[in-house]
């Protein structure tokens, strides 16, 4: 049975001080309450702060996530950080590709290709996503947009390296912007990743996949979205920065 997955990412937000009380938070609430069953927790910090998250990892219910990693092994890329440190540090999960990443830096499909590729190789999984910006949501290009992320990103995996992989579908129109794409939206293009992984790597594969969704959820719509059969959690932002948001979507489930 696949995952159903909360991932928090942070972003580039907190202090020092205020990333460990709000770890020192959903710690408590951990206590307070056990997840739902089947239901993986994922604290995305920035990078000074894996270790400390890491440290807490090792007597909680939470994995450690990165948001980011260089595509390269090693060597004179200054600001960077690779996979081998990520591993170094028992990190579990890296985000690769998110919109801001495309948007912000340029990163292209076969950047993201390989970055997959330099994670997996490090025994890291990679939490990949893809979405479409609000012009091709509105053109109707929202399929082909997916398609292409997928296809050119992932598709040259095996099958078994395939298996490692969770994807987070990003309505880009739909981050920081106040909306969130309907359930039905959210199960359509779920549902069509899906589709896509099956025909690629068979259906046991397909639904085997985690797909989340990456676009505005919080504590009052997370239970319906997750009440969509494709839609197996999701990738957290301005939420996950307080413990008591971030504790009600997981408790969604």
């Amino acid at each position: 049975m696949r995952k159903n997955i909360v991932a928090g990412n942070w972003k580039m937000n907190k202090n020092f001080e205020e990333a460990e009380e709000l770890i020192d938070n959903i710690m408590t609430a951990l206590e307070d309450k056990e997840l739902p069953e089947n239901t993986l927790m994922i604290l995305c910090p920035p990078f000074p702060y894996l270790e400390m998250c890491s440290e807490y990892s090792d007597d909680s219910y939470f994995a450690v996530g990165a948001q980011n990693v260089n595509e390269n092994d090693k060597g004179a890329y200054t600001g960077e950080v690779s996979a081998e440190m990520l591993r170094s540090l028992e990190v579990d999960y890296c985000i690769v590709g998110h919109s801001e990443r495309r948007a912000y830096y340029g990163e292209t499909d076969a950047i993201v290709a390989r970055k997959v590729d330099q994670l997996l190789k490090n025994d890291i999984r990679p939490i990949v996503c893809c979405g479409e910006v609000l012009e091709e949501r509105e053109a109707g290009k929202q399929f082909d947009v997916v398609r292409r992320q997928i296809t050119d990103g992932l598709f040259h995996l095996s099958a078994e390296q395939f298996g490692q992989v969770v994807i987070a579908y990003e309505p880009v129109w739909a981050i920081g912007t106040g909306k969130t794409a309907t359930p039905q939206q959210a199960q359509e293009i779920h549902a069509f990743i899906r589709g896509l992984i099956a025909e690629k790597y068979g259906k046991a594969v397909a639904d085997e996949t985690s797909i989340l969704y990456g676009g505005s959820c919080k504590p009052s719509n997370a239970k319906e979205l997750f009440a969509n059969p494709d839609v197996d959690g999701g990738l957290i932002g301005g939420a996950s920065l307080k413990a008591e948001d971030f504790m009600g979507i997981a408790l969604a489930f």
